[in-house]
């Protein structure tokens, strides 16, 4: 029996690559944009994947401030923050997290999206969320400035 080697190699933490990933999230629907998000930041994406590590690239997503969701969700859809305290409970619409904070609607729906384990920090660290067209990782991208 000699002679038989295995022909995958096992992942390294220090062989990941990442990568960087531009967004706009101009009139897009915030529930087929964040799935796309989340995948790029797990690293599905790449032929390396695994599970135990994380493999996932950088996402910058722009114009927060404009996306879109469908049915009446904008006037139904509740977002509920808990300080800890009692009365420290407080409810907002997603119209009124739009106006106040649109990077917050992002994050939290990606962050849902993500599984629920120790690497769930880290991969919502390398997502950059600006509720405008600027932001200060252009020179990331280069001359491949695509936006999705």
């Amino acid at each position: 029996m000699t002679g038989l080697t295995s022909s995958t190699k096992p992942i390294r933490q220090k062989d990941v690559k990442r990568e960087w990933h531009l967004f706009d999230a101009k009139e897009k629907i915030l529930g087929r944009l964040t799935p796309q998000i989340a995948r790029i930041l797990q690293g599905k994406h790449k032929t390396m994947y695994s599970d135990y590590l994380d493999t996932g690239d950088f996402v910058v997503v722009v114009n927060a401030g404009r996306v879109k969701v469908t049915g009446r969700k904008a006037k139904t859809k509740v977002y509920t923050r808990y300080s800890g305290y009692p009365g420290g409970q407080k409810r907002y619409t997603f119209e009124d997290l739009k106006n106040r904070k649109p990077e917050e609607i992002i994050q939290r729906a990606v962050s849902g999206m993500l599984p629920k384990n120790k690497l769930r920090d880290r991969r919502l660290g390398r997502l950059f969320i600006f509720k405008g067209e600027e932001h200060p990782y252009t020179d990331k991208f280069g001359a491949r400035n695509s936006k999705q």
